[in-house]
C-alpha cells in the first residue's frame, strides 16, 4: 500500500471580502498553491475570527457593509493579539487618497480590482517572507535580551562575591601580568591603594615574583588552564612576607584573556604548622633513634639468640622504624626548604657527571629488585646545587624501580633544549625561552590516572593509599623534588600510560658565564 500524501501548509491567510465571487477566486487561486485559507464576507466576522485565531495574512476589502476595511484595519492594529500581522488592501478604490488612508491606518500594501494572480501572489509572498523575517528577529531579540539579563545578573553576583569575598582576589592581563581589578581583601592585604595598582604590572610593585617566574607560571597556567593553591611569598607594600595559597584560572574579561588570580593567607596556619611539626618531629627523631639502636643490639645477638618468629617480628619492627625515620627527616626537609633555611649552594657543575652518580647510587636497589637501568647522560653544565639535583634524581630512579616490575627497564636520560618557543608563544609576546636541559626518568610500570598526574607532587599525595606500606615511601618524595626544582627555577612535570608506564621530567636551565 502507497503511503499517503503529507501536505504541507505554507501560511494561513484571512480573507475578508464581502462579495462571494472575489472570495472564491482568492480562495481557489491561494489553496492550490499551499495556503490555509479562511474565508469570511463581513469585517466584524472576519476581525472576531483574527483575534481568536491570529492568521499570517489578511487580505481585506475595503467597501464593506456595517464595518468597512479601513474601520476593520484599525482595531486590528489597536489589539495586540493582530497588530503585527500584514494586512494587503484589495479595493476597485484607486483614487490615490484611497491609497494613503489605507497605509495610515496600518496596510502594508494596496491591490486594485481588478487583480492579476501572480501579481497578488507575488506580493502575497514577498510579505510573507518579510513576516517570517521579523518573528525571527522578535525570537532572536528576545533571545538576546534574555542572555544579557542572565549575563548582567551574574555579573552582578560576580560583582557582589567578588567585593564581599574574605579571600584577596586580582584580575590580571594574561601575558603582562597589569592589574585590571581588585578586591577591598587585596587592597588590605597588601597595603595598596587601589589606584597604585590598577593599570601596573605584578613585577613592578614587588610583590614577591619577578617577571621570568610569572612568564613560567603562565606558561603552566596555559597547559592546565588552572593552577591549584600554589604556595609562594607575598611581600607588601611595607615589605611584609605573607606566606599565601594561590590558585589561578583562565577568564575572559570583555574579549580580553585575564587571570583570575585567588589567594589565602596562611601565614598564621603556616607558622603553627612549622612550629607543630619542627617539634614533634625533633621530639620523635630522639627516641626513634634509641629504638633503632635498641633494636640493631638485639638484632646482633649479643642479649641472647632469637627464635626465628622473634628474628621476623624484630625485622618488621626495624622496616617500621626506619620508615618513620624517614618520614621525619622527610617533613623537616621540605619544611625547612620551604622557610628557606635550607639554601641551594649553587655551582658550576656537569650534568652528566651528576646522571652517573644517580645512577650509580640506585644500581644496588635495581639489581635487588631484577630492573635494568639505562642511563643516556649529556655533557652540559649548569647552575646548580649538585647535592639536591642528585638527591631529586635519586628520588625519581627510586619510585621508578619501586613501581617496576623484574625485568624490566628504567631509562635516565637528557637532552638539550634550545630555548625556541612555539610560533603562537612568540606571537603572544612570550618570548624565546633561555636554553635549558631537559632530564627525563622513564618506567613501565603500571602507570598513573590522569586525574593524579597533578597533585602527585603534593605532600603525602600518592596514586594508591596502600603504596606507602607496600612500597616503604613516606609520600614526601615528590613534593620535595618539586621544591628542589623549582628553588633551581626549573619545572618538574609527570606524563603517564596507564599499562605502559610513566615519565617524570624535570628543566633546568643552563650555566651562563
Amino acid at each position: 500500500m502507497s503511503k499517503p500524501s503529507v501536505s504541507i501548509t505554507k501560511a494561513d491567510i484571512l480573507v475578508i471580502d464581502d462579495t462571494p465571487e472575489n472570495l472564491h477566486l482568492l480562495s481557489t487561486m491561494l489553496t492550490e498553491r499551499g495556503y490555509k485559507v479562511r474565508s469570511v464576507t463581513k469585517g466584524l466576522t472576519g476581525l472576531r475570527g483574527a483575534q481568536a485565531a491570529p492568521p499570517d495574512l489578511i487580505l481585506l476589502d475595503i467597501n464593506m457593509p456595517q464595518m468597512n476595511g479601513y474601520e476593520v484595519c484599525q482595531k486590528l492594529k489597536d489589539d495586540d493579539r493582530t497588530r503585527e500581522i500584514p494586512v494587503i488592501f484589495i479595493s476597485a478604490l484607486g483614487d490615490v487618497l484611497d491609497k494613503v488612508r489605507a497605509f495610515t491606518v496600518g496596510g502594508v500594501d494596496y491591490i486594485a480590482k481588478p487583480f492579476q494572480v501572480e501579481e497578488v501572489l507575488a506580493r502575497i509572498e514577498n510579505h510573507l517572507t518579510t513576516r517570517r523575517l521579523q518573528k525571527q528577529l522578535q525570537t532572536q531579540n528576545l533571545q538576546l535580551q534574555q542572555e544579557i539579563r542572565e549575563r548582567q545578573q551574574a555579573e552582578e553576583k560576580f560583582t557582589k562575591a567578588f567585593r564581599a569575598s574574605p579571600n584577596p582576589i586580582a584580575i590580571t592581563t594574561l601575558f603582562e601580568g597589569r592589574f585590571v581589578e581588585v578586591n577591598p581583601s587585596f587592597l588590605r592585604m597588601s597595603g595598596y591603594t587601589r589606584e597604585e595598582i590598577i593599570g601596573c604590572l605584578a613585577a613592578e610593585l614587588n610583590l614577591g615574583f619577578t617577571q621570568d617566574s610569572y612568564h613560567q607560571a603562565i606558561q603552566r597556567l596555559q597547559e592546565t588552564e588552572a593552577l591549584q593553591n600554589h604556595e609562594f611569598e607575598f611581600r607588601t607594600q611595607s615589605n611584609e612576607t605573607r606566606i599565601v595559597l594561590l590558585s589561578t584560572e583562565l577568564i575572559d574579561l570583555c574579549g580580553d584573556r585575564c587571570v583570575l588570580n585567588i589567594f589565602n593567607d596562611i601565614t598564621e596556619r603556616k607558622r603553627l604548622e612549622n612550629e607543630f611539626i619542627s617539634l614533634v618531629s625533633h621530639e620523635l627523631r630522639t627516641p626513634m633513634n634509641s629504638m633503632i639502636g635498641a633494636l640493631d643490639l638485639l638484632a646482633t645477638g649479643q642479649l641472647g639468640a632469637l627464635t626465628e618468629q622473634g628474628q621476623q617480628v624484630l625485622n618488621i619492627a626495624i622496616t617500621n622504624t626506619e620508615r618513620l625515620v624517614r618520614l621525619v627527616n622527610d617533613i623537616l626537609d621540605l619544611e625547612r626548604m620551604k622557610s628557606g633555611k635550607i639554601t641551594m649552594q649553587k655551582v658550576k657543575c656537569n650534568a652528566a657527571d651528576l646522571l652517573t652518580q644517580a645512577t650509580e647510587a640506585m644500581q644496588g636497589m635495581a639489581n635487588q629488585a631484577q630492573v635494568q637501568l639505562i642511563t643516556e647522560p649529556v655533557a652540559a653544565d649548569l647552575w646548580a646545587d649538585p647535592d639536591r639535583i642528585l638527591q631529586t634524581l635519586t628520588n625519581l630512579l627510586s619510585n621508578a624501580i619501586k613501581f617496576s616490575e623484574p625485568g624490566s627497564a628504567v631509562w635516565l636520560a637528557a637532552k638539550m633544549e634550545n630555548g625556541k618557543q612555539e610560533i603562537g608563544d612568540r606571537e603572544q609576546g612570550l618570548g624565546a625561552a633561555p636554553p635549558s636541559l631537559r632530564i627525563h626518568v622513564r618506567d613501565q610500570g603500571r602507570g598513573i590516572p590522569t586525574d593524579k598526574l597533578h597533585t602527585i607532587f603534593e605532600r603525602f599525595q600518592q596514586v594508591d593509599a596502600s603504596d606507602s606500606r607496600k612500597k616503604g615511601g613516606t609520600g614526601l618524595g615528590l613534593a620535595i623534588c618539586r621544591n628542589i626544582v623549582e628553588q633551581h627555577n626549573g619545572r618538574i612535570w609527570a606524563e603517564s600510560i596507564l599499562g605502559q608506564g610513566s615519565t617524570f621530567n624535570v628543566i633546568l636551565p643552563l650555566y651562563r658565564n
